[in-house]
């Protein structure tokens, strides 16, 4: 299974769309405050678009085909903020109409702090 993630990760680099072709010339070589993004990267078991691992954010760009799997895509956000992303979702044509306003909020959530994925119950403190 691993392989074909690799593989397909590797594919799906090839086959960008015009949108992601536009957001990943802004978001590589650190050319985003710094920061450092991969795209069409392996987590768990599914292949997200754009991730910044030392924010824990993942960056997708939806399609019109995302219209008809809005169930998959929210189950799949689900588990990504169970391992403690959090998921940032743009139609391709805010992309390629606005890009700026899109990158705006990117370097919003680069400048919060994630929240822990495994929050403490109510009132509860980590032990001193």
């Amino acid at each position: 299974m691993k392989r074909l993630n690799v593989d397909r990760a590797r594919t799906l680099r090839r086959a960008q769309t015009d949108a992601e072709q536009a957001l990943w010339y802004r978001l590589r070589g650190r050319h985003l405050l710094g920061w450092k993004f991969r795209r069409q990267h392996e987590i768990g078991s599914y292949i997200v678009d754009f991730v910044c691992a030392d924010a824990a954010l993942i960056v997708e760009l939806d399609g019109g085909q995302h219209a008809d799997q809005v169930a998959y895509d929210e189950r799949r956000s689900f588990e990504l903020q169970t391992m403690g992303y959090r998921v940032l979702r743009f139609w391709n044509n805010d992309v390629l109409t606005n890009l700026e306003s899109v990158l705006e909020v990117i370097v919003e959530a680069l400048a919060t702090p994630a929240p822990h994925p495994n929050p403490l119950p109510g009132g509860e403190r980590e032990p001193r």
